[in-house]
């Protein structure tokens, strides 16, 4: 746990470096992956990260995220964002079956996403808020 917080830490001190690029970002979004994930023994796959918003009221914030490894791809979980201008942690998981995940070189593809009431026919659109993509190590 130790090295996962230390992890956290670093990647937490490189998101107030962040400056996120999509159209409805505000000044303090921001979005950062650990650089490593892990495998358990059923398949379960855990990411990490952190992040950073302001809220702006217009519909939930939710932390996704993509394992790729290789041709696969995956999207492991849904975390949702608590906007408050303050940095936190966020921790998705999934357990991934046949085939699994090998440990190894990965890449996590993250966004900060936000689910526009106002979309077409009344549904809630997504809207990307900061995204980031990062080279992991998955360790078992």
């Amino acid at each position: 746990m130790r090295v996962r917080s230390a992890v956290t830490a670093a990647a937490a001190g490189a998101l107030l470096a962040l400056t996120a690029t999509t159209a409805h970002a505000g000044p303090a979004d921001g979005l950062a992956v650990d650089p490593q994930g892990t495998i358990a023994a059923d398949g379960t796959v855990t990411l990490s990260g952190s992040y950073r918003c302001d809220e702006d009221g217009a519909g939930p914030v939710f932390v996704a995220s993509t394992l790729v490894q290789g041709d696969r791809s995956t999207g492991i979980g849904g975390t949702q964002a608590v906007c408050d201008g303050q940095v936190h942690t966020w921790t998705n998981s999934a357990v991934v079956k046949e085939p699994g995940y090998l440990p190894g070189e990965a890449r996590v593809e993250a966004g900060l996403m936000q689910l526009d009431p106002t979309g077409p026919l009344g549904l809630p659109m997504p809207d990307f808020r900061a995204q980031q993509s990062q080279d992991v190590v998955l360790e078992s």
